[in-house]
């Protein structure tokens, strides 16, 4: 499974409260994903992507 944030991050935290294990925010203070979101951590990254406020997570199987 592969996870990414696209343009438009408000930089709300959401997804980094949900899954520290997939996402951080970047030096600019936006959120990101490691590309590759390990099997034990798939239902968190799937919350955090439910979670995004502007919807701005896209998860690959």
């Amino acid at each position: 499974m592969k996870a990414r944030v696209n343009e438009g991050c408000i930089s709300c935290g959401a997804c980094v409260a949900a899954c520290p294990e997939v996402f951080r925010f970047n030096d600019d203070g936006l959120a990101e994903a490691y590309d590759q979101v390990a099997p034990e951590c798939e239902m968190a990254a799937e919350e955090a992507r439910d979670s995004c406020p502007v919807s701005v997570i896209d998860i690959e199987e």
